[in-house]
């Protein structure tokens, strides 16, 4: 009869299915990074404005692109043109609810004033009392 030899449990960590599991959240998020970064081109002005103080509030941004399409980053969806009553709407609620809140009109340097204008208007149709206007600062 052969002598038994009792083996000793291994105490090491296995890191192989860690690894894996790294991996699979590393492609789960380079694949989600690009959907959470959508915006729309809008190619603001220069202007040589002073930038305004830190607000603990983020500010209430309606964007016009030069096809005169209208956007606002508050809603479900920021980066969908929104129509002119959905923007009255949702800027009212925003207002009844927070009426400090800051209303800042980023409009392309190529939109035609009118349609600026108009945009002017429906913000103040919505309450907005103070519009403030999104500038980039000029090339040194």
């Amino acid at each position: 009869m052969r002598p038994r030899i009792r083996r000793r449990p291994i105490a090491e960590i296995n890191v192989v299915p860690y690894i894996d599991v790294m991996l699979v959240l590393l492609i789960i998020f380079m694949a989600a990074t690009p959907l959470l970064s959508q915006g729309i081109r809008v190619d603001l002005p220069a202007a040589p404005a002073e930038p305004l103080p830190p607000n603990e509030r983020e500010p209430l941004i309606v964007e016009l692109d030069k096809d005169g399409r209208i956007f606002i980053n508050h809603g479900a969806a920021p980066a969908q043109p929104v129509a002119p009553e959905t923007l009255v709407n949702r800027v009212s609620a925003v207002l009844i609810h927070r009426p400090d809140t800051a209303v800042l009109i980023g409009a392309d340097e190529a939109a035609p004033y009118g349609q600026v204008v108009r945009l002017m208007s429906l913000l103040q149709q919505a309450g907005a009392t103070s519009l403030g206007m999104i500038t980039d600062p000029p090339e040194p």
